[in-house]
């Protein structure tokens, strides 16, 4: 039976009780700073790693983040990686958030893609800014890092843009209030959210009282009548469909905390169940009625046929960007659809503001148990992925795929950067309680290697395996220097460098012979020493030319237990690239029009 109804009573509750702190002051409660008080909201939604750099604005705040005792500081090489590492950290290490801070002006602005990445893909992020103190921003002061005409507002009208909240602390009686209801809004609607810490606030003394009343991150309670009313139409449509019913699981079903939800529909109804890209791993790869993905007219022709076959689809927080959807190439129509989102449900044509899938999901299983025995029958596409018997031994995207999916094992995180990566993974099926983490609908490249540091630091923090990244040469060299972030903490990913001359996505685009899309070659093998590891006790580097050597190493019991950090050079030709790439290039083409002239 599901606890799902009490939780969301219990959340309102603590809202309500939130509010009317808001309006009666306490007597008794310890003091505590407004930095601290921070800082203890943050330690109870589990977060154990700050990311960042120091500035002056903001070096206040970091004395009680060093001498905090479970939140570590992690320094990064630059704010755009640090965003990019919370973003990887939060992804990672479900039910908490990811938190970056940074100094007025210089600092915010750096981090700001990162930032966005977050919100387009509804990932929860917490933006601390350290800012001058309000006495400053109040006389309009000649400030470094301000605009120069005291315009002091500039940066938030930016993150106003990018983040889904913001709060702007100017006195320490509302700091508490505020602090809370911005990351209630973070969590809440997993999305990233804007707090600034004026230098004078940071110390000031306020009540502790609301720290005994925890934030909550379900949503409002959905409406019973209208939610009767949906769940019967729902009802009445499967029905009509005689079980010919396919799940289709995408990206808002595991940022919005419905993954149990979801695994206990599919295996109770037994439906089929299909993830489109950005959904891969949100269920077991390996679980019996899963068929694979399913990406419109990129998708495998079996995948195709079985899921725009069926007479119903019951799609879970979908997020039909070009990249998940195959260039908008979706054969499903809305008169076969139902689409569970966070806060709202579409049944076919019709829209239901407010009723979310948290709380209406664990009710279509409990009516639609009765139909599992007849789903159950229909068939499944067999999900693997075959080595291919090439002639030679050049290390080809079609035969490298696939026998990576031989090296990867149970819990380990796999992160593929945009491009020939996060393409080529996607036939590949991934082991049980595996996180594949990908960055499809924002797609800037570099992103994975600050996202595999913070992916890294969430999964040692939670007991996964592994953490292996899938990166182009070309990516890396935007982001390369949060390497020597993972060796200073001690992480141990695996790196493959895949050495293909270029960008090879962008050259499949527009331009495969264009000299922009050339870059520098780089000695890989050399980098880790450069970066941090003088040494090297700290890590081991490797490049592989062909198919030998690199089956040789994946076999090697010492390179498979990631003992330290790793890094292989794959070579491999330029102007390869995997089957799903091609076709999307070719889509993209298509609606790009580019007109030579």
């Amino acid at each position: 039976m599901s606890t799902q109804p009490d939780a969301s009573l219990q959340a309102e509750v603590n809202r309500l009780r939130l509010q009317l702190e808001s309006l009666q002051a306490k007597d008794g409660s310890e003091p505590i700073t407004v930095g601290n008080y921070l800082l203890a909201r943050l330690e109870q939604l589990k977060v154990t790693k700050l990311f960042g750099l120091p500035g002056d604005f903001n070096l206040g705040f970091l004395d009680l983040v060093e001498d905090h005792p479970k939140i570590e500081w992690v320094g990064n090489c630059n704010e755009l990686n640090a965003a990019y590492a919370a973003d990887g950290y939060a992804r990672v290490k479900e039910h908490s958030i990811g938190v970056i801070l940074t100094t007025f002006g210089v600092g915010e602005l750096s981090a700001i893609n990162g930032i966005a990445g977050a919100f387009s893909e509804m990932v929860p992020v917490l933006h601390i800014v350290g800012v001058p103190s309000t006495r400053q921003q109040k006389a309009k002061a000649l400030l470094h890092h301000t605009l120069g005409d005291g315009r002091y507002d500039a940066y938030i009208k930016a993150a106003e843009n990018f983040t889904v909240s913001q709060a702007i602390l100017t006195e320490a009686n509302a700091a508490a209030a505020e602090i809370d209801r911005v990351l209630t809004d973070c969590i809440t609607r997993a999305r990233p959210a804007y707090l600034t810490l004026p230098t004078n606030l940071v110390f000031e003394k306020i009540s502790s009282e609301r720290l005994k009343i925890p934030l909550s991150r379900l949503p409002p309670p959905n409406d019973p009548e209208t939610e009767a009313f949906v769940l019967d139409e729902i009802v009445k449509l499967v029905e009509e469909a005689e079980d010919d019913v396919v799940i289709l699981v995408d990206a808002c079903a595991i940022r919005h905390d419905v993954r149990a939800e979801v695994n206990d529909l599919i295996k109770k109804t037994g439906y089929p169940v299909y993830s489109a890209p950005m959904g891969k791993t949100a269920v077991s790869e390996k679980y019996e009625r899963y068929g694979g993905i399913y990406v419109g007219s990129i998708s495998h022709p079996d995948i195709k046929e079985k899921v725009e076959s069926a007479k119903l689809i019951l799609s879970i927080g979908c997020l039909k960007s070009d990249f998940n959807t195959g260039n908008f190439t979706y054969s499903i129509p809305l008169s076969r659809t139902i689409e569970f989102h966070s806060d709202h449900t579409k049944v076919q044509f019709a829209g239901f503001p407010g009723i979310g899938m948290s709380e209406l999901l664990p009710l279509v299983t409990a009516r639609l148990r009765p139909c599992s025995e007849a789903a159950r029958k229909i068939p499944v596409p067999d999900f693997t992925a075959v080595v291919p018997n090439e002639a030679d031994d050049v290390i080809s995207q079609a035969w490298f795929w696939p026998t990576m999916g031989t090296f990867f094992k149970p819990q380990d995180v796999i992160i593929a950067e945009t491009g020939t990566s996060s393409f080529g993974i996607l036939d590949v099926p991934l082991p049980d309680k595996s996180v594949f983490v990908s960055q499809i609908l924002w797609g800037s490249i570099g992103w994975t290697v600050g996202s595999t540091l913070g992916a890294a630091l969430a999964a040692r923090d939670i007991g996964l395996n592994r953490t292996i990244l899938f990166i182009g040469d070309g990516s890396l060299q935007l982001t390369v220097q949060e390497l020597s972030v993972m060796l200073r903490h001690g992480l141990k990913p695996i790196i493959f460098v895949l050495n293909n001359s270029g960008y090879t996505i962008e050259r499949f685009l527009h331009g495969k012979h264009r000299k922009y899309n050339d870059i520098s070659n780089w000695k890989w093998t050399a980098l880790l020493g450069v970066l941090g590891d003088e040494e090297g006790t700290l890590s081991q580097s490797y490049t592989v030319r062909n198919k030998d050597e690199l089956s040789a190493l994946l076999k090697d019991e010492s390179f498979a237990r990631a003992e330290k950090m790793q890094l292989v050079e794959v070579m491999m030709p330029k102007l390869d690239a995997p089957r799903a790439l091609v076709q999307q290039a070719e889509l993209s083409g298509k609606t790009n029009a580019y007109v030579a002239i």
